[in-house]
């Protein structure tokens, strides 16, 4: 016996705020990703009335009711991803997809020594450089070098990391700040 889906009933007003604070108190959330998920189950389920409901609206009511702060989640992904070892680029293009403003990515730049770090976690983590069983041929080399520099680490860095003779030469860079 095949069993059709209910189809859900139309959204109200109630039932969209409903949404949205059930949506913020489960995931930390910028106001960009509420509206766009917000937009996805009007889309999905329709609206019961001719006039469209306000996301934008309700999206600044609660960040004006403080449910949601850009710059609290702005920091808190950039401290996962770096601590990921990801670097600066990518934890920019991660916060552009959330849709934080270019004004709240430049409030939380990190400094040199955080990206140092960063890159050196990644370095740890893969095992490359210092830290790999072996020392790479020339190949293995540009692979670990394009690898680095996808995650979002400057050049410089993946540069300093990867040629550096020991773990403990890779770990005194990576304090410095020079």
């Amino acid at each position: 016996m095949v069993r059709s889906r209910r189809t859900p009933a139309p959204l109200d007003p109630a039932r969209l705020e409903e949404l949205a604070l059930a949506y913020v108190a489960r995931f930390a959330t910028s106001r960009a990703k509420l509206e766009t998920y917000l937009v996805r189950k009007l889309r999905e389920r329709g609206w019961h009335a001719a006039s469209p409901p306000q996301v934008a609206e309700l999206g600044e009511r609660f960040v004006e009711a403080g449910y949601i702060d850009d710059l609290a989640y702005a920091k808190a992904k950039t401290g996962s991803l770096m601590r990921r070892g990801y670097g600066m680029r990518r934890v920019g293009q991660a916060l552009g997809a959330a849709g934080i403003d270019t004004e709240v990515r430049e409030q939380i730049a990190t400094d040199v020594a955080e990206r140092r770090a960063s890159a050196l976690v990644m370095v740890r983590k893969r095992r490359f450089g210092p830290y790999a069983a072996e020392g790479p041929d020339r190949a293995l080399k540009q692979k670990q070098i394009a690898v680095m520099l996808r995650a979002g680490h400057a050049l410089d860095h993946v540069l300093a990391l990867l040629d550096a003779r020991s773990a403990n030469e890779a770990e005194n860079w990576a304090r410095s700040d020079e």
